[in-house]
């Protein structure tokens, strides 16, 4: 994982700094359940994703209940939606009736206003959802200009779905304010990430949708955050290097529930970096990380799950069902960080005991062993 992006790399050095010299005190907080506010149905008694009491179909589509059919702003062409833009105010709806398709070619780092929704009908009556997509490969597509915003229905299409390492990359959405949710929506081919979130992008909520082929080799992140924290529920993931990725910053979180992990990958699933990754001087791994009640289809041989150093509040991995061995399951490079209660292969063997780090993963027999630190 590279550095975040130029606007971020002054706080990113003085962040780094104070995470040093703070780091000794950082490494002695304890976890709990109470600070780590799991809320997500995490007690429910079941095993992977498919019991899912979201209240929504995985992956988001046909069956989702909150799907919106009109908005203040009707558009059907990349002038209407771009004049939208310019009038739209917080609480309005710019909506994308089913069939439309707007070419973002030539255009990027489009702000969307803050409090505004931009809506489709992706899973109504067979819709899959209006096409919003660009074939330039070295882009942002969308940005966030606000809190609160909302992305639902909708497809977006990026350039280039591949591993090739190319000089041109794409972002699908870079966000960096409060609040934002992506629901019910399909991004793909964006081969750098789909959504970034960054300084400011706190309760970025992601949850419901279908996101594939963000695979870039060295990068490729179906949601990657650098000092923002998200809920990530509900979805569909294939096809990306990893599926979701912390730069491990202090501030940098997130929860990864009722997920369906599948697809050929390069690299493992989960993932979030320590210190040693950033060249900081500490061993911080962001400040929690909560795994539970996801699905994890075999797609390579990379273990699903990496925490490449110590969490400030802990790391809890629990109720997953992993269709592979247990020694390709997890490393955790933590102190703090714990599993406990997954199965494991397709017939849902369990295995005894508690994974606990530092430097701990399973083996081949079923142990749990010590790794090298990293």
């Amino acid at each position: 994982m590279d550095r975040p992006y130029p606007e971020t790399e002054a706080i990113f050095v003085s962040l780094q700094s104070i995470a040093a010299a703070l780091c000794i005190g950082l490494l002695t907080l304890q976890a709990s359940s109470n600070v780590l506010q799991q809320g997500t149905f995490a007690d429910h008694d079941s095993f992977g994703c498919e019991a899912n009491p979201t209240g929504n179909p995985i992956g988001g589509g046909e069956g989702y209940s909150d799907i919106l059919t009109r908005g203040d702003f009707t558009v059907r062409n990349k002038d209407e939606f771009f004049a939208a833009l310019k009038e739209a105010q917080a609480g309005q709806v710019i909506f994308f009736p089913d069939g439309v398709e707007i070419d973002l070619t030539g255009h990027e780092w489009v702000k969307i206003p803050g409090g505004v929704t931009l809506a489709g009908t992706r899973g109504l009556n067979g819709s899959r959802g209006a096409r919003i997509f660009t074939t330039q490969k070295k882009v942002v597509g969308l940005a966030s200009d606000g809190h609160e915003i909302r992305l639902t229905g909708l497809r977006f299409e990026g350039p280039f779905g591949g591993i090739e390492k190319t000089p041109e990359m794409a972002t699908f959405f870079h966000i960096k304010h409060f609040g934002v949710e992506i629901d019910n929506c399909e991004i793909y081919n964006w081969n750098r990430e789909g959504v970034y979130g960054t300084l400011g992008a706190s309760k970025l909520y992601v949850h419901h949708n279908h996101i594939h082929h963000c695979q870039y080799s060295g990068l490729g992140y179906g949601v990657v955050l650098y000092y923002a924290d998200a809920r990530i529920i509900g979805n569909f993931f294939e096809h990306c290097r990893h599926a979701i990725a912390g730069g491990g910053h202090p501030g940098t979180a997130y929860e990864a529930a009722w997920n369906l992990f599948s697809g050929e990958t390069n690299g493992h699933t989960l993932d979030m970096h320590g210190g040693k990754d950033r060249g900081d001087d500490t061993n911080i791994a962001g400040d929690y990380v909560l795994i539970h009640h996801n699905t994890f289809m075999p797609g390579n041989y990379f273990p699903e799950i990496v925490i490449r150093g110590t969490p400030a509040q802990g790391c809890e991995i629990h109720h997953n069902w992993f269709e592979r061995a247990p020694n390709r399951a997890m490393w955790l490079f933590g102190v703090n960080s714990r599993a406990y209660k997954n199965i494991y292969e397709k017939d849902k063997k369990t295995q005894d005991g508690t994974i606990e780090g530092p430097n701990r993963k399973i083996n081949a027999e079923g142990k749990v062993v010590t790794i090298e630190p990293q």
